[in-house]
């Protein structure tokens, strides 16, 4: 059974913009709409309260919500904090497939942080986004992508909604069509005149009668009323790094405690290597450091060449000496990983001058 995390920022580009200028932060913006003709990208909370919403017309905003703050589109930043909300998602599990800049499901049923447990890595992810990067996130958790999109639609903004395997089937039959995903104002419309308002209405239907009233998209509401979604995690991101880190329910008093759960520490990056299957040769080590004040640190060295294809806890331990000067600061988090060679980059110096 899958465990499937999905994640999408609370008004993406608004957060961002009231992040950035605390002044906007309680009043009705919208993102983008500034021309005659431009439309609504984003917009707050507070705007669409008003009724304004994404895609509508900037001069039909301004009418419903007359104390409207128009912002200009700024998409570097946007994408700069999106590759910064990513990194989060990706410290976790390396399964992460980017839907758009703020949002991405993430197949974590390898995944053994956290007891295994994908609502508590859902909310440490959205305790992690909030903290570091400064903007809210909606978490859903499921079985499989189509349930853990609409669950983290469901108590938005700022919320966790999870989807138990044995919750499926008593979920799905109450969902109204409109959540399905694909289901528009027409197709819904056609449903409702059919009286077919629930997905316990679709399965009462039948699997033909859909096929015969909509072609393969009946088939595809006969699986969704049941819950069914096969569809893999794709990951399209080739990975530079792998990585693994702990964060401790109590503090390591020091250095000589680190050494002694490095041993373990490393046997759980060499799974995740394993896991990708990745042969690519490794180029760099590092070690990751969060002590009891939150403050951070990192280090890394070029491997020597000779060891085996898979780095052992002593490789890392000269890493650790240097980067903890005091032996009795208490360590909140560890964490070792390991940096891949890049195959298409040039392995010796190029001259000046031929």
């Amino acid at each position: 059974m899958r465990k499937i995390i999905h994640i999408d920022c609370d008004c993406f580009y608004a957060a961002v913009e009231m992040r950035d200028d605390p002044s906007l932060r309680d009043v009705p913006i919208a993102v983008g709409g500034q021309s005659g003709r431009g439309v609504v990208t984003t917009c707050n909370y507070r705007a669409r309260a008003f009724g304004v919403r994404s895609a509508m017309p900037g001069g039909e905003a301004r009418r419903l919500c007359p104390d409207l703050v128009m912002v200009p589109l700024d998409m570097p930043r946007y994408r700069e904090v999106s590759r910064q909300v990513m990194a989060v998602f990706r410290e976790l599990t390396d399964l992460v497939e980017p839907l758009s800049l703020d949002e991405a499901f993430l197949d974590v049923s390898e995944v053994e942080a956290f007891q295994g447990s994908a609502t508590l890595m859902a909310r440490h992810i959205r305790e992690q986004v909030k903290a570091r990067v400064g903007i809210t996130v909606s978490a859903g958790v499921a079985p499989n992508k189509f349930l853990a999109k609409i669950a983290s639609d469901w108590n938005k903004p700022d919320g966790l909604f999870v989807i138990t395997p044995e919750q499926v089937d008593d979920f799905v039959k109450a969902l109204p069509v409109e959540k399905l995903s694909g289901v528009g104002p027409v197709t819904a419309s056609k449903l409702n005149d059919r009286g077919l308002q629930t997905c316990g209405d679709l399965r009462e239907a039948g699997e033909a009668e859909l096929v015969r009233l909509f072609g393969k998209q009946g088939l595809r509401l006969w699986h969704m009323a049941h819950g069914r979604d096969d569809r893999p995690v794709v990951v399209t991101r080739v990975a530079k790094s792998v990585s693994v880190e702990r964060t401790f329910s109590r503090d390591l008093p020091g250095k000589e405690a680190c050494q002694q759960v490095m041993t373990a520490l490393v046997d759980d990056l060499h799974r995740r290597l394993e896991r990708k299957g990745s042969h690519k040769p490794l180029h760099k080590l590092f070690i990751k450091i969060r002590y009891s004040d939150f403050s951070t640190h990192t280090l890394e060295r070029v491997r020597e060449p000779g060891p085996g294809a898979m780095p052992v806890a002593g490789e890392f331990l000269p890493l650790l000496d240097e980067l903890v000067t005091d032996e009795q600061r208490p360590v909140r988090l560890l964490g070792v990983g390991v940096r891949f060679r890049e195959d298409s980059a040039p392995v010796t110096q190029l001259r000046l001058f031929e």
